[in-house]
C-alpha cells in the first residue's frame, strides 16, 4: 500500500517502514560512520541521532542543516542509484570499525531500514523512489508551485516506535511544560492523522482528551476519553488485568475519569452520576484503590457544591494511610487545610498540619506536592497578613530544584504551583507600589505561560487585579472601569466586587449595594468567606446607615 509518499504493508500489523525521510537519515548516517570517532563523541552523536530516528517525519526543510550529497544524488539520479545506495549500506554485523556496527543506535536503525526496504516488491520500490524524488524537489519548488512549507508536518503514517515517542513526548510537555508542547490545533492535527491510519491507538486517544482538557472542549474530551477506555479493552493493555477482571477494571476507571472531567467543567450533577457508578463498579469488584479514589473526588465534589465535606475529607484521610496511598492521604490534608483557613483557624494549627505532609512528600519523594505544599503555605501566610513569610516561601519553591528527573530537556518549573507562587510575588511587589518589578514577573508569566495553556488565567487575572488596584487608588476611575468585564469573564465574584467599588467610587452607591447584596448571598451559599467577608466590609456597605449588612456576625473572623 502506499499513502503520501509512505511504502507500508499492514499499518497495524508493520512495526517501521521505508519513507523518503528515513532515507535521508540514512544518507547522513552513512557519510558520518565513514569516520572513526572517539566514546565521547560517540555519545553525543547517539544523543543527536535518537530524535531524528524516533520522532515524526520531517520535511527537507527542517531536515536541511543536515542533509547529505547522496540525497541530492539519488533524487536527480535514477531508481538503480537508489538501489545502489542501500546494498552499499554498512552491516551491522560486519561493520565493526564504523559507528554502524550491530549494537549500536546507528546499526539498529540501519538494520531496520534495510529489513524493511528488502520485504518491499518492485512496485512499492519504484513508488518509493518517487516520493523521494518528490520529498527532496518540493523543497526548492517555487512558492507559486503550491508545495507546502518546512513548518508544515509530515502527513503519512508514523512507525510505532515514531508514535510512542512523539505520544510520550507531548504527553511529558503538556503536564510539565505545555508551552513547549504543540499548540492545540497543531496537536490536535497531528493526532487526526494519527488516528486516521490507526483509530484503534489508546494512547492517541487519551493525549487527544489532554488536548481537549487545553481548550475546555467537553464534548471532544468525553468523546476521546470513552474512546481510550474502550480502547484499552480492545487492545488488551489493561495493566495487569485481563479476562473480566481487565474489562471490569476498564469500567470502573472510566466511569471515574468521567466524573473528574464533569467536575472540571462544573457539572456537578453528571459528576455525581459518573461517581455513583464507579463506586458501584468498584464495591463489585472489591477495588478498595478506585473506592479511595472516589472518596477523594466525591470530598472534592462536595467543596465545589459549597457543602460542609470535612467529615468525608477527615474519613479519606484515614482510609488512605490505611491503604499506604500517600499521595491520596496528603491532598486529603492540604484539602483541609485550605477549609481550615477559609473558616477562620489559627495559622499555627493549619502550619502544623502542613508541616505533617511535607514529612510524608520528602519521604516518598513526592516532588509535585512539595511544590503544591509551599504553593499553599504561600497562600495561607499571605491571607494571614504574613507577607515576609509568604514571599519567604515563595522564593523557596522558585529557587528549588525538582526531584523528578529532567526528560525531553524540560525542567519542572511551569507547573500549577509555580504560576501561583509567581502571581502572589507580583501582588506581593504591587502592595510596596514596586509597579516595575510587577511589569518584570507578570512578563516572566506571559512568558513561561503563553495564553493558550492552561494556567495562563491565573497571571492574567493577577495582572488585572492589579491594574485595577492601582488605577483605583490613583483616581483614574474611567480607566478601572473597562478592566471590570475582564475580570468578570476570568472571574465572575470578582468581578461583581470590583463592579460595586467602581460604583461607590463614582458616588452610584444604591447600585453598589444591591450588587454587594448579591454577591454576599451567593458566596454564603458557597461558603466563601473570604469575599463575603469582603462584600460586608466594603466601603460601599459600611457608608450606606439605612442599609444593614446581614450575615455579618460577631463570630466570623475579622482580617
Amino acid at each position: 500500500m502506499m499513502t503520501n509518499g509512505v511504502v507500508h504493508a499492514n499499518v497495524f500489523g508493520i512495526k517501521d517502514w521505508v519513507t523518503p525521510y528515513k532515507i535521508s537519515v540514512l544518507a547522513l548516517l552513512y557519510e558520518m560512520t565513514a569516520s572513526k570517532i572517539t566514546l565521547p563523541e560517540r555519545r553525543r552523536l547517539n544523543k543527536l541521532i535518537l530524535p531524528l530516528q524516533q520522532g515524526p517525519d520531517l520535511t527537507l526543510g527542517q531536515f536541511l542543516k543536515t542533509k547529505s550529497i547522496l540525497l541530492h544524488e539519488m533524487a536527480d539520479g535514477e531508481l538503480k542509484d537508489m538501489e545502489y545506495f542501500f546494498s552499499t549500506l554498512p552491516t551491522p554485523f560486519t561493520a565493526f570499525d564504523t559507528e554502524a556496527y550491530k549494537t549500536s543506535v546507528v546499526g539498529l536503525f540501519m538494520r531496520h531500514m534495510l529489513l524493511a526496504y528488502n520485504k518491499l516488491s518492485f512496485s512499492q520500490v519504484y513508488k518509493l523512489y518517487k516520493s523521494l524524488q518528490h520529498y527532496y524537489h518540493s523543497h526548492y519548488a517555487k512558492p507559486m508551485d503550491g508545495q507546502v512549507s518546512d513548518n508544515t508536518p509530515s502527513r503519512g503514517p508514523l512507525s510505532q516506535k515514531q508514535a510512542e515517542y512523539f505520544l510520550a513526548r507531548q504527553a511529558y510537555l503538556l503536564k510539565n511544560d505545555e508551552n513547549k508542547a504543540l499548540k492545540p490545533a497543531a496537536l490536535q492535527e497531528e493526532l487526526n492523522n494519527m488516528l486516521k491510519f490507526n483509530p484503534d491507538f489508546a494512547e492517541a486517544h487519551y493525549l487527544n482528551y489532554l488536548n481537549s482538557m487545553r481548550v475546555q472542549d467537553i464534548f471532544l474530551s468525553a468523546h476521546s476519553l470513552l474512546h481510550y477506555f474502550d480502547r484499552l479493552i480492545l487492545s488488551g493493555n489493561d495493566g495487569k488485568s485481563n479476562g473480566d477482571e481487565g474489562y471490569g477494571r476498564s469500567l470502573r476507571y472510566a466511569a471515574l475519569n468521567l466524573a473528574s472531567l464533569h467536575c472540571r467543567f462544573g457539572h456537578y450533577q453528571q459528576a455525581d452520576l459518573a461517581l455513583q457508578e464507579a463506586i458501584r463498579i468498584a464495591q463489585e469488584s472489591n477495588d478498595h484503590v478506585c473506592l479511595q479514589h472516589c472518596l477523594s473526588w466525591l470530598y472534592t465534589l462536595e467543596q465545589m457544591k459549597g457543602s460542609d465535606s470535612t467529615v468525608l475529607t477527615e474519613d479519606s484521610v484515614k482510609m488512605a494511610a490505611h491503604f499506604c496511598l500517600p499521595y491520596l492521604a496528603s491532598l486529603g490534608i492540604q484539602s483541609l487545610v485550605q477549609q481550615g483557613a477559609t473558616q477562620g483557624k489559627t495559622a499555627h494549627k493549619l502550619m502544623d498540619a502542613l508541616k505533617d505532609t511535607d514529612i510524608l512528600h520528602w519521604k516518598h519523594s513526592l516532588s509535585e506536592l512539595i511544590e503544591i505544599s509551599l504553593a499553599q503555605t504561600t497562600s495561607i501566610w499571605r491571607m494571614y497578613g504574613k507577607s515576609t513569610m509568604s514571599l519567604q516561601q515563595a522564593q523557596l519553591l522558585l529557587n528549588m530544584s525538582s526531584l523528578e528527573p529532567v526528560n525531553f530537556g524540560v525542567q519542572q518549573n511551569n507547573t500549577e504551583a509555580f504560576a501561583v507562587v509567581l502571581c502572589h510575588l507580583a501582588e506581593l511587589h504591587a502592595e510596596q507600589g514596586l509597579y516595575g518589578a510587577v511589569s518584570e514577573i507578570i512578563q516572566h508569566l506571559k512568558e513561561q505561560f503563553p495564553p493558550h495553556t492552561q494556567h495562563a488565567k491565573l497571571w492574567m487575572l493577577c495582572d488585572l487585579k492589579i491594574q485595577f488596584e492601582r488605577h483605583m487608588n490613583e483616581g483614574k476611575y474611567h480607566l478601572a472601569e473597562p478592566l471590570v468585564t475582564a475580570i468578570t469573564a476570568l472571574n465572575q465574584l470578582e468581578g461583581l466586587y470590583r463592579k460595586a467599588q467602581v460604583l461607590k467610587a463614582v458616588n452610584r452607591s444604591t447600585e453598589a449595594y444591591h450588587i454587594l447584596q448579591q454577591l454576599q448571598a451567593r458566596c454564603e451559599k458557597t461558603k466563601c468567606t473570604e469575599m463575603v467577608i469582603s462584600s460586608s466590609c466594603s466601603p460601599a456597605v459600611t457608608g450606606l446607615g439605612n442599609h444593614p449588612s446581614p450575615g455579618l456576625h460577631s463570630g466570623q473572623p475579622q482580617h
